[in-house]
């Protein structure tokens, strides 16, 4: 089986790699972690005492980061929350820093929102929730904006943004992979961007594991990938449908491996698997292929790989995740922000129960 796998995503494996434990390549850079740990102290430290401001906006905040670099599913959770909410009648919108977008604006995504001027998280959250999702480098700026262009909104989410003190929130989750918090040292020597547990117990309300075999305690999810792909014109077709043909698969994600994985344990057989960097634009990929291929991927990459030219002649279609926090997880957040949500004025339209 072929494996194509851009070079600077192998880079980023080999470094992950060295992460799980304190080996030698660890250790070398250890004393610049100790650095690092002491100017991510004094940071917080300044926004804790108000030298530095942290801005606070007019409805509750929820943030949904990680304290470790790279992807943990971050975004499946922002995509659950908000539907959740939206089940609850909540209106809810959602900011971003819009990693990865050409612009530095602070703009609305719309449906007709180029993806390179929203970034392919925002563009995901908005055409899979249909919530208002806004972006800004600064998340407080995003924040304001969305609230004056929907006054009537009622809670928003933060995707990603841990570490982006100057917006206030009320309520932080931080969410954990199956690599947990690896070495347990900070970059560059370890994956932490902050230190933990320490950093559980100046702000983290709750923690939630995306993985299978949690490290330590917190609540738990389930993700799967749906019985059915989707192509550009929103057609579906059923992955047992495929059983048998020989497929290619491509992932700019976090974990291209765990893709893979979820679609060979659906019984499909993958001839090509071709792992690009996180967010990738696609913007010199080539895929050498017969006519009539069919090429699975994420949702987040079908937004680029849809529109892409050289893709043209191929059947590309995105497989779904589906993503469950366990009830468990859902109650405790409704339970910390209720009090927050009784608080809101009265234009807001939230009436306690």
């Amino acid at each position: 089986m072929a494996n194509t796998v851009h070079g600077n995503s192998r880079l980023k494996t080999a470094v992950q790699r060295a992460w799980l434990d304190r080996g030698w390549p660890a250790r070398l850079m250890w004393p610049v972690s100790w650095v690092h740990g002491h100017v991510v102290r004094a940071r917080r430290s300044l926004f804790q005492a108000g030298i530095l401001r942290s801005e606070a906006v007019s409805v509750p905040v929820i943030v949904v980061g990680n304290v470790v670099a790279g992807g943990a599913g971050k975004t499946p959770l922002v995509m659950a929350l908000v539907r959740h909410f939206q089940g609850r009648g909540l209106r809810v919108g959602v900011v971003s820093r819009g990693y990865g977008r050409a612009s530095q604006a602070c703009q609305e995504v719309l449906a007709d929102t180029p993806v390179s001027q929203s970034g392919d998280e925002p563009a995901l959250i908005r055409r899979a929730t249909g919530a208002p999702v806004f972006v800004a480098n600064r998340r407080v700026e995003a924040a304001r904006a969305l609230l004056l262009a929907h006054p009537g909104t009622q809670v928003l989410v933060c995707d990603d943004g841990l570490q982006h003190y100057a917006l206030a929130r009320d309520i932080e989750i931080a969410v954990f992979d199956d690599k947990g918090v690896g070495n347990g040292w900070l970059l560059p020597a370890g994956p932490l961007r902050e230190p933990w547990p320490e950093r559980l117990h100046s702000g983290i309300k709750l923690v939630l594991h995306t993985g299978q075999t949690p490290a330590f305690d917190g609540y738990t999810s389930t993700r799967r990938l749906a019985d059915h792909a989707v192509d550009a014109q929103g057609q579906q077709l059923a992955l047992s449908s495929l059983h048998g043909q020989a497929l290619v698969a491509v992932a700019a994600i976090a974990n291209p491996e765990a893709f893979f994985s979820m679609l060979r344990a659906r019984g499909l057989r993958l001839s090509q698997t071709i792992s690009r960097p996180d967010h990738d634009d696609f913007a010199d990929f080539e895929l050498q292929a017969a006519p009539a291929t069919t090429v699975l991927c994420t949702e987040k990459d079908a937004l680029k790989l849809f529109s892409l030219p050289s893709m043209a002649g191929l059947r590309v279609v995105a497989v779904p995740l589906e993503f469950s926090p366990e009830p468990g997880f859902l109650a405790a957040v409704d339970e910390l922000l209720a009090p927050l949500l009784s608080q809101l004025p009265s234009h807001h339209g939230y009436k306690t129960a």
